[in-house]
Protein backbone atom coordinates (compact mmCIF):
# COMPACT_ATOMS: atom_id res chain seq x y z
CA UNK A 1 0.00 0.00 0.00
CA UNK A 2 2.72 2.09 -1.08
CA UNK A 3 4.14 2.05 2.58
CA UNK A 4 1.13 3.51 4.27
CA UNK A 5 0.69 0.41 6.62
CA UNK A 6 4.16 1.10 7.72
CA UNK A 7 3.16 5.15 8.41
CA UNK A 8 -0.54 4.12 9.92
CA UNK A 9 1.68 1.80 12.71
CA UNK A 10 4.11 4.56 13.57
CA UNK A 11 1.20 7.38 13.98
CA UNK A 12 -0.26 5.30 16.69
CA UNK A 13 3.71 4.45 18.60
CA UNK A 14 4.28 5.97 21.71
CA UNK A 15 6.35 9.63 21.28
CA UNK A 16 8.80 9.01 23.38
CA UNK A 17 11.70 8.40 20.72
CA UNK A 18 11.84 4.62 20.32
CA UNK A 19 9.52 3.99 17.53
CA UNK A 20 10.69 5.62 14.41
CA UNK A 21 9.60 5.36 10.56
CA UNK A 22 12.03 5.79 8.07
CA UNK A 23 9.80 6.74 4.90
CA UNK A 24 9.40 7.36 1.52
CA UNK A 25 8.43 10.40 -0.74
CA UNK A 26 6.17 7.87 -2.74
CA UNK A 27 4.18 8.01 1.01
CA UNK A 28 5.11 11.32 2.40
CA UNK A 29 4.58 13.46 -0.35
CA UNK A 30 2.73 11.37 -3.83
CA UNK A 31 0.20 9.11 -1.37
CA UNK A 32 -1.87 11.66 -0.08
CA UNK A 33 -3.05 12.95 -3.50
CA UNK A 34 -3.96 9.56 -4.58
CA UNK A 35 -5.56 7.73 -1.37
CA UNK A 36 -8.97 8.96 -0.41
CA UNK A 37 -8.38 7.83 2.93
CA UNK A 38 -5.56 7.41 4.77
CA UNK A 39 -5.62 5.43 8.90
CA UNK A 40 -3.78 8.46 9.71
CA UNK A 41 -3.53 12.44 9.23
CA UNK A 42 -0.81 13.06 6.99
CA UNK A 43 0.10 16.77 8.14
CA UNK A 44 -0.34 15.86 11.84
CA UNK A 45 0.78 12.37 12.74
CA UNK A 46 4.40 12.30 12.26
CA UNK A 47 7.75 14.87 14.02
CA UNK A 48 9.65 15.11 11.16
CA UNK A 49 13.41 13.93 12.22
CA UNK A 50 15.48 14.71 8.66
CA UNK A 51 16.19 13.47 5.20
CA UNK A 52 18.61 10.98 5.06
CA UNK A 53 19.35 10.24 1.81
CA UNK A 54 18.25 9.75 -1.89
CA UNK A 55 18.25 7.24 -4.38
CA UNK A 56 18.84 8.48 -8.23
CA UNK A 57 16.78 7.29 -11.10
CA UNK A 58 18.05 6.92 -14.69
CA UNK A 59 15.75 7.47 -17.49
CA UNK A 60 16.83 4.21 -19.44
CA UNK A 61 15.00 2.77 -22.44
CA UNK A 62 15.69 -0.26 -24.75
CA UNK A 63 18.01 -0.55 -27.04
CA UNK A 64 15.27 -1.07 -29.86
CA UNK A 65 14.10 2.46 -29.14
CA UNK A 66 16.26 5.16 -31.57
CA UNK A 67 16.48 8.36 -29.10
CA UNK A 68 19.89 8.91 -28.30
CA UNK A 69 19.04 11.35 -25.27
CA UNK A 70 15.89 13.17 -23.99
CA UNK A 71 15.17 15.63 -26.71
CA UNK A 72 14.89 12.92 -29.06
CA UNK A 73 12.81 10.90 -26.87
CA UNK A 74 10.28 13.73 -26.58
CA UNK A 75 10.40 13.97 -30.33
CA UNK A 76 9.57 10.34 -30.85
CA UNK A 77 7.07 10.27 -28.34
CA UNK A 78 5.22 13.67 -29.99
CA UNK A 79 5.85 11.87 -33.72
CA UNK A 80 4.12 9.07 -32.29
CA UNK A 81 1.25 10.15 -29.66
CA UNK A 82 0.50 6.84 -27.16
CA UNK A 83 2.59 4.56 -28.90
CA UNK A 84 6.14 4.54 -26.21
CA UNK A 85 5.15 2.15 -23.19
CA UNK A 86 6.92 2.70 -20.00
CA UNK A 87 7.19 0.27 -16.68
CA UNK A 88 6.71 1.09 -13.80
CA UNK A 89 7.50 -0.08 -9.80
CA UNK A 90 3.46 0.25 -9.64
CA UNK A 91 0.75 2.50 -9.03
CA UNK A 92 1.99 5.56 -7.21
CA UNK A 93 5.70 5.09 -7.41
CA UNK A 94 8.47 7.27 -7.84
CA UNK A 95 8.96 5.41 -10.89
CA UNK A 96 5.57 6.12 -12.12
CA UNK A 97 4.88 9.45 -10.98
CA UNK A 98 8.79 10.65 -12.53
CA UNK A 99 7.56 9.27 -15.88
CA UNK A 100 4.03 11.71 -14.98
CA UNK A 101 6.55 14.68 -14.40
CA UNK A 102 8.35 14.08 -17.66
CA UNK A 103 5.02 13.93 -20.10
CA UNK A 104 3.50 16.99 -17.84
CA UNK A 105 6.96 19.46 -18.46
CA UNK A 106 7.21 17.90 -22.35
CA UNK A 107 3.67 17.71 -23.37
CA UNK A 108 3.68 14.10 -24.58
CA UNK A 109 1.60 11.47 -23.78
CA UNK A 110 2.64 7.84 -23.13
CA UNK A 111 1.14 4.33 -21.67
CA UNK A 112 1.69 3.05 -18.62
CA UNK A 113 2.18 -0.50 -17.34
CA UNK A 114 2.42 -0.90 -14.07
CA UNK A 115 4.48 -4.24 -12.15
CA UNK A 116 4.46 -5.49 -8.63
CA UNK A 117 7.90 -3.43 -7.92
CA UNK A 118 11.00 -2.29 -9.36
CA UNK A 119 12.58 -5.80 -10.35
CA UNK A 120 9.34 -6.75 -12.25
CA UNK A 121 9.12 -3.02 -14.07
CA UNK A 122 13.15 -2.78 -14.81
CA UNK A 123 12.88 -6.60 -16.31
CA UNK A 124 10.12 -5.85 -18.40
CA UNK A 125 12.13 -2.99 -19.72
CA UNK A 126 15.19 -5.34 -20.17
CA UNK A 127 13.33 -8.06 -21.96
CA UNK A 128 11.60 -5.51 -24.16
CA UNK A 129 8.21 -6.07 -23.14
CA UNK A 130 7.88 -1.81 -22.39
CA UNK A 131 10.16 0.98 -24.14
CA UNK A 132 11.81 2.89 -20.89
CA UNK A 133 11.31 3.25 -17.62
CA UNK A 134 12.91 5.29 -14.71
CA UNK A 135 15.63 2.92 -13.03
CA UNK A 136 17.04 2.54 -10.06
CA UNK A 137 21.12 3.44 -10.83
CA UNK A 138 22.16 0.68 -9.26
CA UNK A 139 20.33 -1.15 -11.49
CA UNK A 140 20.68 0.71 -14.15
CA UNK A 141 24.34 0.70 -14.38
CA UNK A 142 25.40 -2.99 -15.15
CA UNK A 143 23.18 -3.12 -17.83
CA UNK A 144 24.00 -0.11 -19.51
CA UNK A 145 27.32 -1.37 -19.61
CA UNK A 146 26.13 -4.13 -20.29
CA UNK A 147 24.65 -3.08 -23.54
CA UNK A 148 20.99 -4.04 -22.29
CA UNK A 149 19.63 -0.71 -21.81
CA UNK A 150 20.15 2.66 -22.99
CA UNK A 151 20.62 5.43 -20.67
CA UNK A 152 19.49 8.57 -21.59
CA UNK A 153 19.63 11.06 -18.21
CA UNK A 154 19.52 11.27 -14.55
CA UNK A 155 16.65 12.24 -13.06
CA UNK A 156 17.92 14.32 -10.02
CA UNK A 157 19.22 18.23 -10.02
CA UNK A 158 22.78 17.14 -9.55
CA UNK A 159 24.48 14.37 -11.66
CA UNK A 160 24.31 10.81 -10.50
CA UNK A 161 27.86 10.34 -8.13
CA UNK A 162 28.11 6.72 -9.80
CA UNK A 163 26.77 8.40 -13.33
CA UNK A 164 28.42 11.40 -13.56
CA UNK A 165 29.35 11.14 -17.61
CA UNK A 166 25.10 11.57 -17.76
CA UNK A 167 23.41 14.65 -17.83
CA UNK A 168 20.41 15.19 -15.69
CA UNK A 169 16.91 15.85 -17.57
CA UNK A 170 16.71 19.29 -16.73
CA UNK A 171 20.19 19.81 -18.18
CA UNK A 172 18.53 18.03 -21.25
CA UNK A 173 16.05 20.64 -21.42
CA UNK A 174 13.25 19.98 -19.20
CA UNK A 175 14.35 22.66 -16.56
CA UNK A 176 12.57 22.11 -13.39
CA UNK A 177 12.48 18.64 -13.32
CA UNK A 178 13.60 16.96 -10.13
CA UNK A 179 12.87 13.75 -9.02
CA UNK A 180 14.14 10.59 -6.79
CA UNK A 181 13.45 7.90 -4.33
CA UNK A 182 13.68 9.91 -0.76
CA UNK A 183 14.45 8.07 2.84
CA UNK A 184 13.71 10.20 5.31
CA UNK A 185 12.97 9.73 9.04
CA UNK A 186 10.00 10.38 11.30
CA UNK A 187 9.11 10.25 15.32
CA UNK A 188 5.11 10.13 15.64
CA UNK A 189 3.31 13.24 16.30
CA UNK A 190 4.11 14.64 20.40
CA UNK A 191 7.51 13.66 20.22
CA UNK A 192 9.53 16.35 22.19
CA UNK A 193 11.47 18.78 20.31
CA UNK A 194 14.72 17.72 22.59
CA UNK A 195 14.72 14.04 21.32
CA UNK A 196 13.65 14.96 17.49
CA UNK A 197 17.07 17.68 18.11
CA UNK A 198 18.57 14.34 19.62
CA UNK A 199 17.90 11.80 16.50
CA UNK A 200 18.68 14.12 13.81
CA UNK A 201 21.86 15.23 15.63
CA UNK A 202 22.76 11.39 15.85
CA UNK A 203 21.46 10.28 12.69
CA UNK A 204 23.79 13.41 10.59
CA UNK A 205 26.58 12.25 12.49
CA UNK A 206 26.04 8.26 11.29
CA UNK A 207 25.13 9.79 7.39
CA UNK A 208 28.63 11.60 7.85
CA UNK A 209 30.54 8.16 8.93
CA UNK A 210 32.78 6.93 5.90
CA UNK A 211 31.70 3.65 6.38
CA UNK A 212 28.16 4.28 5.84
CA UNK A 213 28.21 6.50 3.00
CA UNK A 214 29.96 4.04 1.48
CA UNK A 215 27.78 1.10 2.07
CA UNK A 216 24.54 2.88 1.12
CA UNK A 217 26.68 4.27 -2.09
CA UNK A 218 27.48 1.08 -2.99
CA UNK A 219 23.38 0.20 -3.69
CA UNK A 220 23.29 3.55 -5.40
CA UNK A 221 21.96 6.04 -2.26
CA UNK A 222 23.40 9.07 -1.44
CA UNK A 223 23.37 10.27 1.92
CA UNK A 224 21.99 13.84 2.02
CA UNK A 225 21.61 15.22 5.78
CA UNK A 226 20.03 18.53 7.30
CA UNK A 227 17.71 19.85 10.03
CA UNK A 228 14.40 18.95 10.66
CA UNK A 229 13.71 22.75 9.80
CA UNK A 230 15.12 22.03 6.84
CA UNK A 231 13.43 18.81 6.26
CA UNK A 232 9.66 20.63 7.02
CA UNK A 233 10.47 22.63 3.95
CA UNK A 234 11.47 20.16 1.93
CA UNK A 235 8.40 17.99 2.74
CA UNK A 236 6.20 21.00 1.49
CA UNK A 237 7.86 21.98 -1.68
CA UNK A 238 7.46 17.92 -2.71
CA UNK A 239 3.43 17.63 -1.34
CA UNK A 240 2.80 20.86 -3.68
CA UNK A 241 5.05 19.28 -6.60
CA UNK A 242 3.78 15.79 -6.77
CA UNK A 243 0.13 16.82 -5.91
CA UNK A 244 -0.24 19.45 -9.21
CA UNK A 245 1.44 16.28 -11.38
CA UNK A 246 -0.85 14.17 -9.76
CA UNK A 247 -3.96 16.28 -10.50
CA UNK A 248 -2.77 17.70 -14.16
CA UNK A 249 -2.25 14.51 -15.28
CA UNK A 250 -5.17 13.28 -14.12
CA UNK A 251 -3.69 9.87 -11.83
CA UNK A 252 -6.04 8.01 -9.97
CA UNK A 253 -5.31 4.55 -8.19
CA UNK A 254 -7.67 1.80 -9.32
Amino acid sequence: ATGTIGHALVSKSPPDGYTLLIGSNSTFAIAPHLYKSLQYDNDAAFAPVGLLAISPQILSVHPSIPAKNVKELIALAKAKPDALVFSSAGPGSTSHLATELLMNLAGIKMIHVPYKGGGPSAQALLGGETMLSFVDVITALPFAKAGRLRPLAASTTKRSQMMPELPTIAESGLKGFESSTTFAAFAPAGTSKEIVARLNKDLTRALAAADVKEKLFNQGIETVGGSPEEFVAYIKAEIAKWGKVIREQGIKIE
